[in-house]
């Protein structure tokens, strides 16, 4: 499938690439197709091909394109600007070719500024500590057709959905030098395979927007329609895309319509008056992260942020948005103190403007691309994240868990011998677990800035922290809700993770790493073989306890149960003391068997188990009609089944 011709091979096209229409669209921010028309797009003019250049900057008195065309004269390729009030100059510039870079020379009509601009719709920038623009033409031949038409099964809510959320810089590095990145397709080359072997369903990459400070991971944007040329050109991520999609592997991309750089060749200050983010420092500027806010309040921003968006799924063929920071978008004190905010018209602290931008991007991605998801990173207790936008809700298909993963982190950080003084950690998770439709994250955000890795966060000598390990990482498949893990985790890296080096894979020459390994191989294996674990994951109906009570010996048991109330029993000791025939009730007589249990020796645990086939005794526990008596092995996580 080709890229549309749009912004291909463009022959004999009119000049005037926008109509009144886009224009009426654009000014109602109703225009979500805008990378069509503004930016540069190589053209052919009067039997002349060149490129046609489109900039909105309504306070300027003068923008010209200067770059290698013109050996950078800033007055020589002067624009016009439209007679509709729309604020866009725009020009036709035959010596202007692909690969060329450029940028927009800008004058304001309010004072005596002038400044060199990098393109807001530019489809491939130059890489950092350079910021031109590049000239690009965006054909690609696709050949991820039968995905394209299938992908709509693959997310829904009632499927496995597990994520490996990683870093394009550091996932590998060059083995012959270490200090270059792979690029996209050397990652294509090796990427998919691994993901296929591990038992992952989707990959979810940190920002690949371009940005100038590497060390940001991608959370501070300059390039909102570019792919970071570290790695590549944009028909090499779109080959990367390619690839995973063949693979069978989606692809989630983080997102950033919260904040961007004050850099000076972007978004900010782009024509010497506040035009992207907000006038007022209290709405337009983040004390926490020293970045500028965008102006949700005025229409043109959202028909470029929403045209952002639709530009990933529709160029790019994404398969998720993953919003950053949406709680930060979500609340006008969000991270300031006592008078430095301003409350909204109805004297609350929720910003009317941001929220009902998120309901409009939402709306807008799920009716245009019906099998595509996006996920909320939302930290608060914000009401109804994942429910549409017709009941009152955001329109996110999903919300981060990030109070689960904080009390069970906080909780498994605990020695044992204090764990049973703090059994409400991991039991509350579940009062809300089914108030939105939940993702539980073991993201990048809890490997580093000195929280250390998983591994390390985990007590004991180093067989408890790796028993504790495989717990936690089998509790959170076993617990109601879809999976995110961060890379390194799957090696049980010792290291908190560091974008300047590769993951640690020589860990792997020792067993240990190699059973965690294996026990995550297999953790995906069965959880997407056993809808039990995924189908009702957003249902009460698809979780019961068993006994949510035993402090003492902090044992948790529970049933998942999918559509056809098949059931399987999940039973995880978190002490290193064995309970041997522990008591549990069961639904129904069996016989049961044990089909995955994390102290296999297998996995580099005690061997504790409980083999072949047994039937559930007539004696009820639990409010259950019969029981089992099992073996809870140290630090372990065990799933049972009915024998079929």
């Amino acid at each position: 499938m080709a890229g549309p011709d749009l912004l291909g091979n463009q022959q004999d096209r009119k000049l005037n690439m926008l109509t009144e229409q886009d224009i009426y669209l654009f000014k109602e921010g109703r225009h979500f197709r805008l990378y069509r028309h503004l930016g540069a797009h190589v053209i052919e003019h009067g039997g002349v091909r060149g490129t046609y250049f489109a900039v909105w900057a309504p306070n300027a008195s003068m923008v010209s394109v200067m770059g290698d065309f013109n050996t950078w004269n800033n007055e020589s390729h002067k624009l016009h600007v439209r007679n509709d009030g729309s604020g866009i100059w725009e020009g036709f510039v035959a010596e202007a070719l692909p690969r060329q870079k450029y940028k927009y020379h800008i004058r304001s009509r309010f004072q005596d500024y002038r400044v060199d601009k990098g393109d807001p719709f530019g489809f491939f920038w130059e890489t950092a500590p350079s910021t031109a623009s590049i000239i690009w033409k965006m054909d690609y031949q696709w050949r991820d057709q039968d995905w394209m038409q299938n992908r709509h099964e693959l997310s829904r809510h009632d499927s496995p959905l597990a994520i490996y959320e990683m870093h394009l810089g550091s996932w590998q590095r060059d083995p012959a030098d270490p200090g270059r990145h792979l690029t996209y397709r050397e990652i294509a080359d090796k990427l998919p395979a691994y993901l296929l072997e591990m038992g992952y369903t989707h990959v979810e990459f940190l920002p690949v927007c371009e940005h100038p400070f590497y060390g940001s991971w991608g959370y501070q944007i300059l390039g909102f329609f570019a792919p970071t040329s570290r790695y590549g050109t944009p028909q090499d991520f779109m080959h990367l895309v390619d690839t995973l999609h063949q693979h069978g592997i989606g692809v989630i991309m983080d997102w950033v319509p919260s904040h961007f750089p004050t850099d000076e060749v972007g978004l900010g200050y782009f024509d010497g008056t506040h035009l992207y983010e907000h006038m007022d420092s209290r709405k337009g500027f983040h004390p926490e992260w020293k970045s500028y806010i965008f102006n949700y309040g005025r229409y043109e921003v959202i028909s470029f942020l929403i045209s952002n968006a639709l530009f990933w799924l529709d160029m790019y063929h994404v398969d998720g948005l993953r919003l950053d920071a949406v709680a930060s978008m979500l609340y006008l004190d969000y991270a300031r103190q006592e008078g430095e905010w301003e409350p909204n018209e109805f004297g609350g602290n929720e910003n009317i403007e941001a929220i009902n931008f998120l309901k409009l991007l939402n709306s807008e991605v799920y009716r245009s691309y019906p099998g595509v998801q996006t996920f909320a990173e939302e930290s608060t207790s914000w009401p109804m994240v994942s429910r549409p936008t017709y009941v009152g809700g955001l329109g996110f298909g999903y919300k981060w868990n990030m109070g689960w993963m904080n009390d069970t982190l906080s909780y498994m950080n605990k020695e044992p011998v204090f764990r049973k003084y703090h059994h409400n950690q991991m039991t509350f998770s579940i009062w809300y677990a089914f108030t939105e439709n939940f993702v539980l994250p073991l993201s990048h955000d809890e490997v580093v800035h000195e929280k250390g890795s998983l591994l390390s966060k985990m007590p004991g000598d180093d067989w408890q922290r790796f028993a504790n390990l495989r717990l936690l990482l089998g509790y959170m498949y076993a617990h109601p809700g879809k999976k995110l893990l961060f890379m390194g985790a799957e090696l049980a890296q010792r290291r908190e993770w560091d974008h300047d080096h590769s993951l640690d894979w020589h860990l792997l020459h020792h067993e240990p790493h190699q059973q965690i390994q294996l026990w995550m191989k297999d953790m995906n294996r069965f959880y997407r073989d056993h809808s039990q674990l995924y189908e009702r994951d957003f249902e009460p109906g698809g979780f019961a306890w068993i006994d949510c009570q035993d402090a003492d010996n902090s044992v948790l048991s529970f049933l998942r149960l999918d559509k056809q109330e098949n059931p399987v029993l999940v039973a995880a000791n978190f002490t290193p003391v064995p309970r041997m025939d522990y008591v549990l009730g069961v639904p129904s007589e069996g016989p049961w068997r044990e089909t995955l249990n994390s102290d296999q020796s297998c996995y580099g645990g005690s061997g504790i188990h409980n083999p072949g086939f047994f039937s559930g005794r007539p004696f009820p526990a639990h409010s259950q009609p019969y029981s089992l008596a099992l073996n809870l092995p140290p630090l372990g996580i065990i799933f049972l089944e009915p024998a079929q």
